[in-house]
């Protein structure tokens, strides 16, 4: 999935916070909704992201840039030490505002745009921009309501969206193909194990559908699988839905279907036979 979560736990001393380690995946978290979750841009018109505090409570938002770079596991990992052009990328990308105190229920567009320096090559470029939550500063309290002297420690969940944004700058094309497809039985549930097998200058961006002769509906189907430049190949693995776990077995047809805005095309399809 091309949207990744962070639920980050912080150490308040009174009304300090110290950040760990990021957790989960999902296009919202905690009472932040942002959307669209994905954004393609080709360096010429800019674009909004919306953020959504659906809580009760006001709340305030950072908006920053981070980089990750995806494993042939489809995971992210985060990028410790930018490159040169991981910094190029980042320069390129221009956002405003950076800071956002939303009361509840109340939306805030975040205009952004991608501003390519003069002669920079043709090919795709990609960030990530974080929507991390800021926690109220609140002191430590006793069950008596009394204020805690001292250093004290209080858990405090702080939770951020990241989605993509990709700048794609030149004519840029892109194949893929299928490979390795197999049924595997993962604790008591199916599902179709396969390669996802990307060429070319950018990335692809679609869902993956399981279909078998005789039924309307996929027998198994996961959507936004994003292949990255930096992988060719990247594993996925799809549930068969419990309705269908019987008829699993036999001939199927896969396919992974780039979506658009406008529309939908096959990008790659093969035959195979799940035992």
């Amino acid at each position: 999935m091309n949207v990744w979560t962070r639920s980050i736990f912080a150490a308040s001393v009174a009304a300090a916070s110290l950040l760990a380690i990021p957790t989960a995946a999902t296009a919202g978290v905690g009472d932040l909704l942002v959307a669209p979750t994905r954004l393609v841009l080709d360096g010429r018109k800019g674009a909004e992201i919306i953020l959504n505090n659906i809580g009760d409570e006001p709340a305030t938002y950072r908006v920053s840039v981070e980089f990750l770079r995806m494993n042939e596991q489809g995971g992210l990992v985060e990028v410790t030490s930018p490159t040169d052009a991981d910094r190029k990328i980042e320069d390129m990308i221009v956002y405003a505002p950076r800071k956002v105190t939303l009361a509840p229920h109340e939306p805030q567009a975040i205009r952004i745009a991608a501003r390519a320096p003069q002669g920079m090559p043709d090919g795709e470029y990609r960030a990530h921009m974080l929507f991390r939550a800021i926690p109220p500063a609140t002191p430590v309290t006793q069950a008596s309501g009394e204020q805690v002297k001292g250093v004290q420690f209080k858990l405090t969940p702080i939770y951020g969206v990241t989605i993509p944004v990709i700048v794609r700058l030149g004519n840029l094309q892109a194949t893929a193909g299928i490979a390795d497809v197999k049924l595997e039985q993962k604790k008591g549930a199916a599902f179709v194990d396969l390669d996802l097998v990307r060429n070319g200058s950018r990335s692809t961006y679609g869902e993956v559908r399981v279909l078998k002769a005789g039924l309307k509906d996929p027998i198994a189907i996961q959507k936004g699988i994003a292949v990255y430049t930096e992988v060719g190949k990247r594993h996925v693995s799809v549930a068969v839905q419990d309705k269908y776990k019987d008829q699993a077995t036999g001939p199927v047809t896969v396919q992974y279907v780039e979506t658009f805005d406008e529309g939908s095309h096959v990008l790659a399809e093969t035959q195979a036979v799940l035992r």
